[in-house]
């Protein structure tokens, strides 16, 4: 049984075709239509997210949220679009016009490009390209170039203060992450999405439940969420990077930091939770579509529980926790993950999931009791610091005394 947008395409298609269309200007026309249907439904759902985060930190934190205006204040969004246009358009004196208005731009259509290799259900693809995570990657990393870019170009330190930080952030955790992208890429043996949600059947996060969490993390990080939002450290350095912007250009940065929220969401559920796979997905795609909003709008909630949960760490924590927990971790999880998967070329599905899902718990328990033995560390630091000082005078004076 065919989706409705197999079937809308095929009708197009058809409609196309009998204009007296060649099959070339037919394939160029409909990739056109894709691409503004993608792109549109995507901030559709965008202007749903706002809704959708008001109400759900406001459950959080014991508050109504919206709810004047439209039912259950759904039409909340509708108005702070239109303020957002209206609001009047301030570009700083000083600043550089084109990098500067170019910013929000490219903020916001990295997100949107990052859906065309996300397969939301078995028929319904932008391209399935054997490279996909690589694209992952690589189209992420211009989200860093756009933060880079409006901090620079508007002509304030404390914006450029602010894009520093975040860029320092993003680069830093996108190395554990793409490292966590690596281990789904091995279990699957390609790089293809739709070949790694069609390789699962057993979900990927019990395989590799390390690599689903550090994943997350990094995505939290990515994202500049709490407890990583030093950008937005207003104590320190104002708002970070979008302080100089104004109207719908701040509004395009806010919309970006949504939609990345949820992409983020269904990147998980591709990698970790089958994707759009469930029952009866591959018969009727319609549901495989359910599935994949379902698995990716969980997740994002587990991005807002989290965001609303954790307070602020200072930037040597999070750099710290980055480079010297989640690296080694992920890189040790990754190096193992390669050589179980050589090794166990040819043994039944089931004795492979439990060998990984055994050694992801071995791993675990060592790094439960080395986070220990740090963690009595510092309550022992904590708990008698002249004891440590005096330790640490000894230790500053015993190269001079050997002179």
């Amino acid at each position: 049984m065919a989706d409705p947008v197999t079937f809308i395409g095929q009708w197009l298609e058809s409609i196309f075709a009998g204009w007296g269309l060649s099959s070339a200007w037919i394939s160029v026309i409909m990739a056109a239509l894709g691409v503004l249907v993608l792109s549109g439904s995507v901030l559709l759902v965008d202007i749903l997210l706002v809704w959708v985060e008001r109400k759900v930190v406001a459950r959080f934190q014991d508050r109504l949220g919206p709810n004047r205006l439209g039912p259950f204040g759904l039409f909340q969004p509708i108005a702070d679009v239109i303020k957002l246009l209206l609001k009047e358009d301030i570009t700083p004196q000083g600043a550089d016009k084109f990098v500067y208005n170019l910013a929000p731009i490219l903020a916001l259509a990295t997100v949107i490009i990052l859906w065309a290799v996300i397969p939301i259900s078995v028929t319904v693809v932008g391209s399935t390209i054997n490279v996909g995570a690589l694209y992952i990657v690589a189209v992420g990393a211009i989200g860093t170039l756009a933060i880079i870019m409006a901090g620079w170009a508007s002509n304030n330190k404390y914006a450029l203060l602010g894009a520093f930080r975040m860029v320092a952030q993003m680069i830093s955790y996108e190395v554990p992450m793409v490292i966590a992208i690596l281990i789904p890429v091995i279990l699957a043996k390609s790089m293809s999405l739709a070949d790694i949600v069609a390789s699962q059947s057993v979900w990927y996060i019990v395989l590799a439940p390390i690599a689903a969490v550090v994943f997350l993390i990094g995505a939290q990080a990515e994202l500049g969420r709490a407890p990583f939002d030093l950008s937005e450290a207003e104590s320190e350095i104002v708002a970070g990077f979008h302080i100089e912007y104004t109207g719908m250009k701040f509004g395009l940065f806010y919309a970006g930091e949504l939609l990345h929220a949820l992409t983020f969401g269904g990147l998980f559920a591709t990698f970790f939770l089958g994707g759009w796979r469930g029952w009866g997905a591959e018969t009727y795609p319609i549901l495989g579509i359910g599935y994949f909003f379902i698995k990716a709008m969980f997740m994002y909630w587990v991005i807002m529980w989290i965001k609303y949960s954790f307070p602020r760490v200072r930037i040597d924590q999070m750099l710290n926790f980055c480079w010297k927990f989640l690296t080694p971790l992920i890189l040790t999880v990754l190096s193992i993950t390669a050589i179980l998967d050589k090794l166990m070329s040819g043994v039944p599905y089931w004795i492979y999931v439990l060998v990984m899902l055994f050694s992801n718990l071995v791993i675990l328990y060592f790094v439960y009791q080395a986070v220990g033995r740090y963690a009595r560390k510092e309550r022992q630091k904590v708990a008698d610091p002249e004891k440590v000082q005096v330790n640490f005078r000894v230790r500053s004076s015993t190269p001079s005394q050997a002179s």
